[in-house]
């Protein structure tokens, strides 16, 4: 399955994201974006992508309040300390 990750909210300023921005995990390893990307929010991606292909967020306490069916991360920006900005990323799985 390909995963779906568009960033939802942005805290503070982040240089890279803005909400709406979306990217893709194409067959489990190729990225897929018209936007660069930041190394922040692969690296809050990289230890969930290959578990939310195969199983559902739940499962690893990434689902969300109101749409269960959908992942929640944050890059790994503190933004209360570095003055950058926080992407809240949506992640879905989308194909069979």
């Amino acid at each position: 399955m390909d995963l779906v990750i568009r960033v939802v909210e942005v805290k503070g300023k982040c240089p890279v994201y803005q909400a709406g921005d979306t990217f893709f995990l194409r067959d489990g390893y190729r990225l897929e974006s018209d936007k660069p990307l930041c190394m922040h929010s692969l690296a809050s991606l990289l230890p969930h992508y290959n578990a939310l292909r195969i199983s559902p967020p739940s499962k690893w306490g990434l689902a969300g309040r109101n749409n269960p069916q959908k992942a929640y991360v944050q890059c790994l920006d503190p933004m209360e300390h570095t003055g950058g900005g926080t992407a809240v990323f949506e992640i879905s799985c989308k194909g069979a």
